[in-house]
Formats: C-alpha cells, sequence, structure tokens
C-alpha cells in the first residue's frame, strides 16, 4: 500500500495522471475519510477532464463530510467545464457557510487562494473578520493584494497584521524587505514611507517610530532614523542600543555628519561608562579622518587626555587601538604606538581582544616595513582564532605583507583560499589582490610593474599619499602599455580624491571610461565620478548622469544598488 502510495504521487510529478488514478481510486476506497488522497485523485481527475467523475467524487464526499471547502472544489469543476453560472452559486453557498460558523473563512479563504481566486478569498476572509472580530487575516488578505498588483492594500494590511501583534513585526519587515530589494520601481517605496508617515502622525505610539526609523535604515538615510530613535527615545529613555546601532552603521556608511550627531547625543545621554568610551572612541576617529596634519598635536592631546581620564584598561581598549594607530599612521611615531600596545597586551584580556591587539601590532610592523614580524603576528591570529572571521581578516593581512614584500607567489596562494571567505569583505579583498597579481603576471614574467604597483601601494598604506601619488604617476610613464594602466588610474584618482583634487581626480576616472571600456574598472570609475560631482563640486546632473550608466550598463556591479539609490534621490523619486 505504502509502495502504491509513493507511486501515484511520483506519477502525478511527471504528469502520468492516468497511472496515478488506477492507483488513487483503490487507495481512497480503503481509506475513504483521508483528505489528502481525495485531493490527489481530484487533480487528476480535474488534468484528465474527467469531470463527471470529479463531480461524483466530491458529491459523496458531500454528503459524508459536508465540508464547506467542498462547494468550493464543486464550483471549480464547473467552471473548469465552462459554466460559471454553476461555479458562481457554489462558491455563493460556500461564502454563505462562513455566516454559520466564522471559523470556516480560513480554510475557505485558503481554498479559494489554493486556486487563485483571489476575489472569493478577499470576500471569504473579510466576511469571517466581519463576522468575528476576533480572527485576523490581515496577513492571508495582504498577500491577496500584492497577488493582485495592489501594494498601497497590501502595505495597509501588512502593517494592519505587525501592529495588532508587535511579535509579527520581523516576519513583516522581511517580507517588506524583499519587496524592497526586489521591486525596481519606487511604487513600493513610496506606499510604504507615505502609509508609516501617516501611522506615525495619526498613533501617538513609539511602534510607528521605530517602525519607520527601521524604513529609513533599509533606505540608508541614517539621518531621518536618527530623528524617529531620539522620538523613541524621549519617552521611553530606558536604552540607547538602537542608536548605538544606528551611529555604527553610519560610520560604516562613511555618513559622518550624522554619526557625529547620534554619538554626541549618546555622550549627552549616558552615564554608562562602557558607552561614554565608546561614543568618545567613535567621535575621535571621525575626527582623526576629518583633519588636516595641523590639527594632529591637538588630536593626540585630545586622545591622551581621554586614555587619562578612563585608564587603561580592558574597557578602554578600542581608546588605546586607536591612540596606537594614530601615533603610528598619522604621527609617524611606530614605537610609541608599539610600547602602549605591548602594555595593553599586560592586561587581563580575553582571546579575542589579544588577537585584536596582535593585529594592530602587526599593522605597525608593516608600516615599519618589517615584513616577516608582520607576518608572524598575523600567523599568531590566524592559528589562535581558528574558525572565526577574525582569522581570516588575519589571513588576508598576511597576503597583503607578502604582497608588499614582493613575494607575489606566495600572496597568491593565501588569497585563492580566501577568495572563498564567508566574509563578503575578505572574500572581495581577496578576489581584488588575486585579479591584480594574476592578471599582472601574465605578459610580464618578470612582474616589474606589479613589483613597482606594490611599492606605491605599500606608500598608500602608510598613508604618505602624495608619494604614492608620484610612485603611481610614474608607472603610467615607465608601462605605458601594461595591463596595469587602468588600475594604477583607479588608485590615482582615489588618492585625487582623498587630496581634495577632484577636478583631477575626475580626469583620471574619466580615462578609464574612455580608454579602458573593455575593463573591469569602469563601474568603479563611473561609480566615484558621480560621488565626486554630487558631494563635492554641487553638479547633481553630471552625477545623476554617472550613476545612470552604472544602472544601465553595471547590473552586476558592487555598486549598482547605492547608485540606484543615490540616483532616485537626485531625481526627487522619495517625495511625497
Amino acid at each position: 500500500m505504502a509502495q502504491n502510495e509513493q507511486l501515484a504521487l511520483d506519477y502525478i510529478e511527471t504528469g502520468q495522471y492516468e497511472k496515478a488514478i488506477s492507483l488513487l481510486e483503490p487507495i481512497l476506497e480503503k481509506q475513504p475519510s483521508n483528505y489528502y488522497y481525495f485531493d490527489k485523485l481530484l487533480i487528476c481527475y480535474q488534468q484528465t477532464e474527467q469531470f463527471e467523475k470529479a463531480l461524483s467524487l466530491i458529491q459523496i464526499r458531500i454528503k459524508k463530510y459536508n465540508q464547506p471547502q467542498l462547494l468550493i472544489e464543486e464550483g471549480y469543476i464547473y467552471q473548469l467545464q465552462g459554466n460559471t453560472q454553476k461555479a458562481e452559486k457554489k462558491y455563493n453557498e460556500a461564502i454563505n457557510r462562513i455566516y454559520e460558523h466564522p471559523i470556516y473563512s480560513h480554510n475557505l479563504g485558503a481554498t479559494f487562494q489554493n486556486k487563485t481566486l483571489l476575489n472569493w478569498a478577499l470576500q471569504a476572509y473579510e466576511l469571517g473578520q466581519k463576522e468575528n472580530p476576533n480572527l485576523n487575516f490581515d496577513y492571508q488578505t495582504a498577500l491577496i493584494y500584492g497577488q493582485m498588483g495592489n501594494l498601497e492594500g497590501m502595505t495597509n494590511k501588512l502593517l494592519d497584521y505587525a501592529y495588532s501583534n508587535p511579535s509579527n513585526t520581523p516576519t513583516v519587515q522581511n517580507y517588506f524587505s524583499r519587496f524592497l530589494l526586489e521591486n525596481t520601481s519606487e511604487t513600493f517605496q513610496n506606499d510604504l514611507k507615505k502609509a508609516l508617515l501617516i501611522r506615525t502622525q495619526k498613533t501617538p505610539d513609539i511602534y510607528w517610530n521605530e517602525f519607520l526609523s527601521w524604513f529609513y535604515v533599509q533606505q540608508k538615510d541614517f539621518g531621518k532614523a536618527f530623528i524617529q530613535e531620539k522620538a523613541v527615545y524621549k519617552r521611553n529613555p530606558e536604552t540607547l542600543n538602537n542608536i548605538i546601532a544606528l551611529g555604527q552603521m553610519s560610520v560604516d556608511d562613511n555618513q559622518k555628519e550624522t554619526a557625529q550627531s547620534i554619538f554626541s547625543f549618546i555622550l549627552e545621554n549616558t552615564q554608562d561608562i562602557g558607552l561614554q568610551i565608546k561614543a568618545n572612541e567613535f567621535l575621535m576617529r571621525i575626527k582623526i579622518e576629518e583633519s588636516e596634519k595641523t590639527a594632529y598635536p591637538k588630536l593626540k592631546e585630545e586622545l591622551n587626555l581621554l586614555l587619562k581620564k578612563f585608564g587603561i584598561s580592558p574597557y578602554s581598549l578600542d581608546l588605546q587601538l586607536l591612540t596606537a594607530n594614530f601615533e603610528c599612521f598619522y604621527l609617524n611615531n611606530p614605537n610609541e604606538a608599539s610600547q602602549l600596545l605591548n602594555k595593553s597586551l599586560e592586561l587581563p584580556l580575553n582571546p579575542r581582544q589579544i588577537a585584536t591587539v596582535k593585529l594592530e601590532l602587526a599593522d605597525i610592523l608593516l608600516y615599519s616595513e618589517k615584513f616577516n614580524q608582520a607576518i608572524l603576528f598575523y600567523a599568531q591570529v590566524e592559528d589562535n582564532m581558528k574558525n572565526d572571521e577574525m582569522a581570516h581578516e588575519a589571513s588576508m593581512k598576511m597576503a597583503k605583507a607578502n604582497y608588499f614584500k614582493n613575494d607575489f607567489d606566495w600572496a597568491l596562494q593565501q588569497v585563492k583560499v580566501l577568495k572563498q571567505s564567508s566574509s563578503l569583505l575578505i572574500a572581495n579583498d581577496a578576489l581584488e589582490l588575486f585579479l591584480l597579481i594574476q592578471d599582472n603576471s601574465v605578459e610580464d614574467s618578470l612582474r616589474k610593474s606589479l613589483t613597482a604597483f606594490s611599492k606605491a601601494d605599500l606608500k598608500l598604506y602608510q598613508k604618505k599619499k602624495t608619494e604614492a601619488l608620484q610612485d603611481f604617476k610614474q608607472i603610467l610613464t615607465d608601462y605605458k602599455d601594461d595591463s596595469i594602466v587602468d588600475e594604477t588610474l583607479l588608485k590615482i584618482g582615489k588618492i585625487q580624491q582623498d587630496l581634495k583634487q577632484y577636478t583631477e581626480a575626475i580626469t583620471s576616472f574619466n580615462e578609464i571610461i574612455e580608454k579602458h571600456t573593455e575593463g573591469v574598472f569602469v563601474d568603479e570609475a563611473l561609480y566615484f565620478s558621480a560621488e565626486i560631482c554630487r558631494r563635492f563640486l554641487d553638479n547633481p546632473e553630471k552625477a545623476k548622469a554617472l550613476y545612470e550608466k552604472v544602472i544601465f550598463n553595471h547590473q552586476d556591479s558592487i555598486y549598482f544598488t547605492e547608485s540606484q539609490r543615490q540616483y532616485r534621490l537626485l531625481r526627487g523619486d522619495t517625495n511625497i
């Protein structure tokens, strides 16, 4: 019997309905109450257009069990026969059963939905909810609205569903996230934003502020998300966790002004020493990145004052790491930086903290061009943090150290493995270095251009940007016919942007766009040029045209999504 049941299902799967029928009929005769096999046999009759047998099967079951969804099955057979009038009569009979028992609406709605009878499904769910307000079919009706293309109706129903039971919120937000990601038009984005804004204004409940904050985070509009989180905090000042997370996301996305506002707000509203340290560390990190050399002595003084205020302990480790990094990479004092970190290693640190300090120590050794010592520290972290993302980070840094050391073959072996890293950032960096070494080892077996490139790249790592720029420019002169030219132009453009030489940067990027059209850096050149036009040259029209080229010509680019977002903002699509 079990073998026949499985064989029947296999026949259905492969479209051999007649063979399935020959097995299912005796099975159902022995198990007349089994709805599952009844349904499978009914499908087979429908597929083979044995409508009379299907109707007979349904009517026998109605007499025995009187299940209301059988009326839908009967009506559907009439519909398949083209008898719309009879079909609708049966559908109405099924709907009327909801007046007797509203709980029927769940099964009837699902049955209608399975047959793509969406208007009837809506009618069943809405009537059931009307007859018994304790029933909630907002989620089901929302999905039906989505199938029907009614995005506004879908959005409102899903929001009602989430609000009626906040534990449903993650489910709804996950659904919205997929829709935001997949939907190529702005309609859904605007519908959702409009619905949330209306609810925020009409209902004085922090739930809607939190939801609106979530929406702005999806759009990477962290400034507007911060406004909503402040509103939440003022009415419920129990935790700053959401605001801290928002600050970290702002830093990661290079939205420095927003990050400064957020961490300043945290400092003003917390007595927690740990949070104060974290906020100060982020604020100092932003200051360092934004400051000119003339401000470095003052920044060093500020960092020392913070270390004095919070003390040298495991709790202030991030501040110690930042101070050491500043001493080495900005003040060119690698010895002082190493001394500070060696003192940090004397503290009672956990294994992850020890690994973090050793990574920073290795970075300082690499800065000082003590390649073998740096590689030794990276190897220790890799070995001690096995199966952890930090081990992959150490491996990537080790590969970069070998690259700077001009041991290209060993670096190539390391990045081959790292291309499969679970960390997207590390995998991308590994792929980038892999392609750099591999592509520039074919034509030039002596790797002269690659050696010159790694030398310039090391100076860039050491933050000697002006020297690095000159070295990269020299590569264009010495190896003007090599495959390394387009990548060299990209480096030059990025350095020029960092040095605020915006017009020169655009010229460098434009040379990639015009002269290296078949290369892999065109999308980056377009995107970086667009960013310069938007952020620094106040030329939104030019920026919009460049973003548009990324969107239409480079849909596989990692900059596609952000280009699309900025393009929409410049076009004014988010205005309601």
